[in-house]
């Protein structure tokens, strides 16, 4: 059956068939925990997307339109595909953002328990260090140190305190972490990201 034909149902987001990687999925019955900062970052790629970056391309994509053959028109055939793409990821944040629950990490200033939001410094057994700050399954940038609050570390660490011991689970056996210090931004403060 042609493609044309065939419609898309609202959970079938393609990304796959796209070559773009879907987004880590959430817990079942969870809310969409993010940091202000977080939320305002989804929001404005959101709106961007809607105000800017989708109207230009449905302009260019009318005008390849008129140019004729659209079966060899390469502004036409690119396009229409990226106009999907931005189409889907407009679906997705919107999605996100209407199950978000905005969470400020500095109501815990001054705690020492893990909660989320937190930007901890565990130990290893060896007592090399590392530092994580806990974030949402969508803000979350492992290069900047960043996990989501489902992943096993953050699921380890949450309630822990200060001086605490955990158990983390990994491909190589169970890992016993100390928690070093926990910290969270000051109340009005606004951290980068």
């Amino acid at each position: 059956m042609n493609k044309a034909f065939v419609r898309e149902s609202e959970d079938d987001t393609g990304d796959e068939a796209d070559g773009v990687s879907p987004a880590a999925p959430l817990p079942a019955g969870t809310r969409n925990y993010l940091t202000p900062q977080g939320w305002r970052r989804l929001r404005a790629e959101l709106m961007a997307l809607l105000d800017d970056e989708r109207p230009k391309l449905v302009e260019t994509v009318a005008w390849a339109a008129k140019n004729g053959d659209r079966s060899e028109n390469g502004d036409y055939l690119y396009g229409k595909k990226r106009l999907r793409e931005i189409d889907r990821r407009i679906r997705f944040l919107t999605r996100r953002l209407d199950i978000a629950e905005v969470v400020d990490p500095s109501a815990h200033h001054g705690s020492d328990q893990v909660f989320f939001g937190a930007t901890v410094t565990v130990a290893d057994e060896r007592g090399a260090e590392r530092t994580v700050t806990i974030k949402g399954v969508d803000e979350a940038d492992s290069l900047r140190g960043e996990v989501s609050w489902v992943a096993p570390i953050a699921r380890a660490l949450l309630k822990a305190r200060a001086g605490d011991e955990v158990l983390l689970q990994t491909p190589g056996g169970v890992q016993r972490l100390e928690v070093v210090a926990v910290r969270y931004p000051a109340p009005g403060a606004e951290p980068g990201g």
